[in-house]
């Protein structure tokens, strides 16, 4: 169980119940070190992203460069206390904080923030056309100081500025337009920080309710965590060197060293990773739904699977293939509804209005968890207007009071930025709640599901235009909401807020949180800022249009199409749509109630939110076969044989991400990279 609404029905008022007792600091030189890798992490990554196509360093909840430079230095600090017995280096702890930084920047670099915004701001000057009239009905409503004014500026961020590939970085960097971007860099860096301190104040709130209260499992971590206890310990060589390991590690070693090798000489045979098993479901009938079904072979996240507790892990295959099936039988039963019938949306992967039920099952899980933490929620309440005090206030980011009246003054502050823009007061208000809803529903599914990557199936935008149609929001008011919901909300397989409960959980307990969380918030700054430059310095140096930048590029384009469609033709709430919504909330409410009161209930609420994910196409046959594994194990091994077997798939996460940034490392130096992880 990894839930206390399962074995605690009413949680202690008292949030800092069960807190663990520690005294351990972080030193400033592992923050110091820490810091410049993840910056130095935001450096490269757009140029390995983008121009050299290698595997992301930064993808994902759980990226490659962090986790595979965290092996090493656990290795190199293990070696140096061999050899200078009595000095410490760096304890586990600290090694883990130095790893939690690099997670939270490496997003910010990539799809978390860097990846879209630039061309989200050149896009509808960029690709305005006589055919699509853009000019006339679009960029009249666009906020002049968020976009540059420069055109050749634009060109040139398109096309590259003539000559630079000869250049040298410095003078790359000098050649920038810099005085194009000033002004909007400013202005959405405002919004970007803004939201940044928001979701710092809102986790610090909010995380001792899943950290103690509810006692979650966080199966990214798991990892991580049993490397430090094993280096703090002073055993990592026999971690490492355990037998099951090291027969888990073996398993993507020989796959991608044959693999790889095949990839740069193909004369040498390579094992199939990826298993087209569509073509043996008819295209009509029930099973119509599973044509595109594909089976991607993924170590790592097996291993992650194995990890997970084993009712939320059969939740995610289970409803992912039951959610294909129903595509079929609304096909057999004569309900064929349009994809029209949706009208124009905003979400990712959103096609037909059945997967509309999961924004009614977001609203009713969001819901779900605002009650499971009403007892702590009211001991915020008590603390913010002084009733109460923080049993251990050392131990916080932020204590409980500053936290609270941080968080009202963030989101005034966020609404005032999109009503300064637009937006009435109310819409903004409005748009905003949608926006940090799913957030917060994504960031539970994300840490408690061990999804490594997560892709919404609606937008928040989605479900206010569902309900509301889209004229509260008036024209300009779209256009603020739909782009400021692409630069944070929308693109999530990369989002902050996750990243900052991991590293909520493994700051937990030191004594000196309140420096952490100020060079959290430090980094962030510096991250945003770094980002920024390297992203211009490589659009610059090559331009866009020889870029890996086609996702980016297509998605922006769509979000100006769609902008297009609602001002020349404004939705109104559809019939369909909000019938298969009203029939997500009735199956999530099912979901939630079962769940919270009957012991045995095999089905995880948080299965059902995931259905129509993009996301579970690659990731729904690892956590099948991470799940059978668990459940034998348990089955017919008992505890025993799970304490001794999960070492194998510890081994399994461990060799994919060892060989991934390897080839990685190579591939900087090559021609190609051999990609190991999914992009």
């Amino acid at each position: 169980m990894t839930d206390s609404s399962r074995q605690n029905p009413r949680p202690v008022p008292t949030a800092g119940a069960g807190a663990p007792e520690r005294s351990e600091r972080v030193r400033l030189r592992a923050v110091l070190i820490g810091a410049l890798l993840a910056l130095a992490i935001c450096l490269v990554t757009p140029f390995n992203n983008a121009y050299l196509k290698g595997t992301p360093l930064g993808g994902g909840q759980f990226p490659l460069a962090p986790f595979y430079l965290l092996i090493w230095m656990m290795i190199l600090t293990a070696a140096l206390r061999t050899v200078f017995r009595g000095r410490r280096f760096l304890s586990g702890r600290e090694l883990l904080v130095m790893w939690a930084l690099m997670v939270l920047l490496s997003g910010i670099a990539w799809t978390g923030l860097a990846r879209t915004l630039f061309i989200n701001l050149t896009t509808p000057y960029h690709f305005a056309t006589m055919e699509n009239r853009w000019e006339e009905v679009i960029q009249p409503l666009l906020p002049k100081g968020w976009y540059p004014a420069d055109r050749e500026a634009v060109n040139s961020f398109y096309n590259g500025i003539s000559g630079a590939r000869q250049m040298d970085w410095l003078s790359v960097v000098k050649q920038v337009p810099w005085s194009a971007w000033a002004g909007p860099l400013l202005e959405w860096t405002g919004f970007i920080l803004l939201c940044y301190f928001l979701m710092i104040c809102i986790v610090s709130l909010l995380s001792r309710q899943p950290l103690y209260n509810e006692r979650m499992n966080f199966p990214l971590l798991r990892v991580p965590i049993m490397m430090q206890e094993a280096l703090d310990e002073d055993r990592l060589g026999a971690f490492l060197t355990h037998r099951y390991l090291l027969a888990g590690l073996l398993v993507p070693v020989g796959l991608h060293l044959i693999n790889g090798l095949s990839f740069y000489n193909p004369s040498i045979p390579s094992i199939p990773t990826l298993i087209l098993a569509g073509k043996f479901f008819p295209k009509t009938g029930l099973f119509s739904g599973f044509t595109k079904l594909k089976i991607y072979i993924y170590p790592a996240f097996i291993g992650f699977a194995f990890l997970t507790a084993k009712q939320v892990s059969f939740s995610l295959w289970f409803f992912f293939l039951a959610g294909a099936l129903l595509t079929g039988l609304l096909s057999v039963l004569g309900i064929n509804i349009p994809a029209a019938a949706l009208g124009v949306t905003f979400g990712s992967t959103l096609a037909r209005p059945e997967e509309m039920q999961t924004v009614g099952a977001y609203l009713v899980f969001f819901l779900f968890l605002a009650w499971l933490a009403r007892f702590h929620f009211l001991d915020i309440f008590l603390k913010a207007f002084g009733r109460r005090k923080d049993k251990d206030p050392q131990t916080e980011w932020i204590t409980s009071r500053p936290a609270f009246w941080g968080s009202v003054v963030g989101s005034i502050g966020l609404v005032g930025w999109c009503h300064h823009y637009g937006l009435s007061i109310a819409a903004a208000a409005l748009v905003l709640i949608a926006f940090f809803v799913f957030t917060l529903v994504a960031v539970r599914i994300i840490c408690q599901g061990g999804i490594t990557y997560f892709t919404l199936t609606a937008a928040p935008l989605d479900a206010l235009t569902a309900f509301f149609g889209s004229r509260f929001l008036t024209p300009v008011g779209l256009v603020v909401a739909a782009v400021a919901q692409k630069v944070l909300f929308l693109d999530l397989r990369e989002a902050l807020m996750p990243a900052l409960l991991h590293a909520r959980k493994v700051t937990d307990g030191l004594r000196n949180n309140r420096r952490i969380a100020l060079a959290i918030a430090l980094t962030l700054v510096a991250g945003v800022g770094v980002s920024f430059a390297a992203m211009l310095a490589v659009a610059y140096k090559f331009g866009v249009r020889e870029l890996e930048m086609e996702w980016a590029t297509r998605t922006s384009v769509a979000l100006y199409e769609n902008i297009f469609d609602l001002v020349e033709s404004p939705a109104e709430p559809r019939n369909w749509v909000l019938i298969f919504m009203a029939c997500g909330a009735a199956v999530m409410l099912t979901l939630v109630v079962c769940y919270h009161r009957f012991y045995w209930w095999p089905i995880h609420p948080i299965g059902y939110l995931t259905t129509y994910s993009s996301a579970l196409w690659t990731l729904w046959f690892s956590f099948f076969v991470g799940w059978a594994c668990n459940a034998l194990c348990m089955r017919y091994g008992g505890t025993a044989l799970f304490k001794n077997l999960r070492f194998f798939f510890i081994g399994l996460v461990i060799g994919d991400f060892f060989m991934a940034g390897s080839w990685a490392i190579y591939g900087l130096f090559s021609y190609a990279s051999y990609a190991v992880l999914p992009d």
